[in-house]
């Protein structure tokens, strides 16, 4: 409440919105926002029948409006229209954080909706997504962490604010969710997906033979045994373009990979090879500046026997990898992740570049790490 006295204080011409989600207590809650300043206040959409009733007769007898927020709601459209005519006065489509990470995106809801009372729309908007939001019937935008993680707030804000006051959309071509995911990967580090994944995912003793490559792109394992190079190289003619070639080869004395194996794989476009075991020829494969990592580099290379499996779930260093698991690959390591949550990985990971890139910010301005995170404070007890 002191935030709200605070805002305004310093601002006393501004509409002030507190974002109470109330779910509970629906009276006292307004009361407290409104004699604090308060002109709107959030309850949840998803409250109690009685609990917005109750809200409602507060909000009238203190004269502030009240606004319901859908995040979470199980059917927004439905209990949209269910609140309108409880008598809210501003809808809030809201997706939650943990929602755009699997792709929801609130606009979709949004243009299902036809209301007589204003409706606000919030969830990972940018100035794109802004502008869409807005032609799709919007009165408000709501705009958090593309503002408030940024490196320039001020710069941000006005960049969505004209993307509000002239809206234009850019038509984009439709891409699948495995596009988009590898998109997305390929602009965030392996100690991003790393950290993504709370600390997991990250294959032991593996490196980049040919440092400053980046890969993603979907697995196709390889399991063989020591010496045998024979389902390491079928696997290219199976290997589509993008995709990258993951060998478990069960020894770091003999190289199942080498340069003529890498140049078939320039030859039909695939991204790149991660190899638990050795590789060979690596003088002839940095020329070629094809991304290999592996874990050790031998002269010698086996026979081609033909033991093993192609497209078997595997472990390539100390991680289950399976068949269409995105594989991302850099300076710093090999990362595997399941593709069953692959977009929200990279969602996720990109969400902890703009951390990491607020915290840079802030150090470059002179805080030390330790200030910027708080640790005394945020130090397990």
């Amino acid at each position: 409440m002191n935030a709200i006295r605070n805002l305004k204080t310093a601002i006393p011409d501004h509409i002030i919105l507190a974002d109470m989600k109330t779910v509970d207590t629906g009276a006292m809650e307004i009361e407290m926002a409104a004699k604090a300043g308060a002109d709107i206040i959030i309850i949840l959409g998803s409250a109690d029948d009685s609990t917005i009733q109750d809200a409602l007769r507060a909000a009238r007898k203190y004269g502030v409006k009240l606004m319901a927020d859908l995040l979470s709601s199980e059917d927004p459209v439905k209990r949209a229209l269910e609140l309108q005519e409880l008598g809210i006065d501003y809808i809030n489509i809201h997706v939650g954080i943990d929602q755009q990470m699997i792709g929801e995106d609130p606009v979709q809801y949004l243009k299902k909706l036809k209301l007589r009372v204003p409706v606000a729309v919030a969830g990972g908007l940018d100035e794109k997504s802004a502008a869409r939001a807005v032609l799709s019937g919007a009165s408000i935008v709501i705009v958090g962490g593309n503002i408030v993680r940024s490196s320039d707030v001020t710069a941000s804000a006005r960049i969505i604010r004209k993307s509000i006051d002239a809206p234009e959309i850019t038509e984009v071509e439709e891409i699948s969710i495995d596009e988009k995911t590898i998109e997305l990967l390929k602009r965030v580090s392996t100690p991003n997906i790393s950290d993504a994944m709370h600390r997991k995912g990250a294959m032991k003793n593996i490196h980049s033979i040919c440092p400053g490559n980046k890969i993603a792109g979907k697995a196709v394992t390889v399991q063989t045994f020591s010496g045998d190079w024979a389902k390491a190289v079928e696997a290219i003619d199976i290997a589509k373009k993008g995709d990258i070639i993951v060998i478990y080869n069960g020894s770091p004395h003999i190289a199942p990979w080498g340069e003529l194996a890498t140049l078939s794989c320039i030859n039909k476009g695939i991204s790149g090879v991660v190899i638990d075991g050795a590789v060979r020829d690596v003088d002839d494969i940095r020329k070629l500046n094809f991304p290999v990592f592996a874990t050790s580099i031998v002269p010698n290379a086996g026979e081609p026997k033909g033991f093993g499996e192609i497209n078997a779930e595997i472990q390539c260093g100390g991680q289950t990898v399976k068949s269409e698991d995105f594989i991302v690959g850099d300076d710093n390591g090999v990362v595997v992740v399941p593709v069953e949550r692959g977009y929200e990985i990279a969602r996720r990971a990109i969400e902890v570049e703009k951390t990491e890139r607020r915290i840079r910010d802030e150090i470059k301005r002179g805080k030390t790490l330790s200030e910027v995170l708080q640790l005394h404070k945020w130090e397990k007890k």
